[in-house]
């Protein structure tokens, strides 16, 4: 007999990115293009297995905290940012305690913050704003009861990016409440011509987490980290003792090394993001009744069909008969959107959005 105290998942996005079938050409996901070890010239050499790492490999904290210009009190390390997401929430929540989240959304969040026994609740970043982000639309849903507000910059899944005044004025609604506003930044590095700051940097109402996945292609080493005031930062080392005691050294060594040639890794992904979002633009531009609100950067497009309300049976159909994978936004909560990938190798780029050209002219006919 099933415990009916546990969910079949917590989060079904990411229980179905792990098992769903993968198709030939896999445009379901949202990591950059993996660097190989020749790519973080000196890795062979960093590795360490052994030292004393309390809270954070002190040279990683330090190089987090240099780079970002804030003390090192400052900087939590974290097992990536879905490790990071997951710390910060455990350092403000407790039971009963409500969660404010954005929707469409990133479900984690919403699956961490129940895992933690609490209420979720959404505002609202709709296709009608063009997934902005709306302190009008956090004000509706805020409560004295709401202990923090969960949101993504860039959006994921749209890829939109958070205006700065629109974040000042969301911190504002969470210091009336006494509630702290997470921040997902793991997109948000490699933007260029916007201020992409981490909104940590701005006020203490704000929590940043990141890591080297997104923008820097790292995302083995499960490197991230979370920006805030000390108090948090405190907590969060404090739930450590009780989750995994320390990071791993290896990883966080890797880590050092990375943010030594950062600049570096910046420029390689723009050298893939563009291209892809290049790529991307032309395959919208050639079938008209596909649309979108196109994002500023990013490692994802996240269009719709017009007319169709929910694009899963299409998604399945083009997996089954086309060989190309996208994901049903459905699992972000806007079941007329599917979300692409546009960050890993250009010729499957290429050549999955023709499959997945074909299979909307073959679902759809003129599109």
């Amino acid at each position: 007999m099933s415990d009916t105290r546990f969910p079949e998942t917590w989060a079904p996005y990411m229980t179905w990115a792990k098992h769903h079938a993968k198709a030939k050409y896999d445009l379901t996901g949202s990591n950059l293009l993996p660097c190989s070890m020749d790519e973080l010239p000196g890795a062979r050499d960093a590795l360490e297995i052994y030292g004393r790492n309390d809270d954070g490999w002190p040279p990683l904290v330090e190089a987090i905290a240099s780079r970002f210009g804030v003390a090192t009190e400052r900087v939590a390390t974290a097992p990536g940012a879905s490790g990071a997401n997951y710390l910060a929430l455990a350092a403000l929540v407790r039971p009963g305690d409500t969660v404010l989240v954005e929707w469409p959304g990133y479900d984690p969040h919403m699956g961490a913050a129940r895992f933690l026994g609490a209420n979720v609740t959404t505002f609202q970043r709709g296709w009608e704003q063009g997934f902005a982000l709306d302190a009008d639309e956090v004000a509706a849903s805020i409560t004295s009861e709401t202990r923090a507000i969960v949101l993504t910059n860039l959006h994921n899944p749209s890829g939109a990016y958070a205006e700065p005044e629109a974040l000042v004025e969301v911190g504002k609604l969470a210091k009336v409440v006494g509630a702290k506003v997470i921040v997902d930044e793991v997109y948000l590095d490699a933007l260029e011509g916007v201020d992409n700051s981490p909104a940590a940097t701005r006020d203490d109402v704000f929590i940043s987490t990141n890591s080297l996945t997104k923008s820097y292609g790292l995302a083995g080493i499960r490197v991230g980290w979370v920006l805030a005031d000390p108090e948090t930062v405190e907590r969060i080392n404090r739930v450590r003792d009780v989750i995994d005691a320390v990071g791993s050294i290896p990883s966080e060594t890797l880590g050092v090394l990375a943010f030594e040639q950062l600049d570096g890794l910046l420029e390689r992904a723009r050298g893939v993001l563009h291209p892809g979002q290049a790529i991307m633009r032309e395959f919208m531009a050639a079938h008209p009744r596909l649309e979108w609100v196109q994002p500023i950067g990013g490692s994802v497009a996240f269009p719709r069909i017009q007319g169709v309300e929910d694009v899963g049976p299409f998604v399945t159909r083009a997996a089954a008969d086309f060989d190309v994978g996208v994901t049903p936004g459905s699992y972000f909560g806007a079941p007329a959107h599917f979300r692409v990938a546009v960050a890993g190798e250009r010729d499957v780029l290429e050549d999955g959005l023709a499959a997945l050209g074909r299979a909307l002219t073959t679902h759809f006919g003129d599109v």
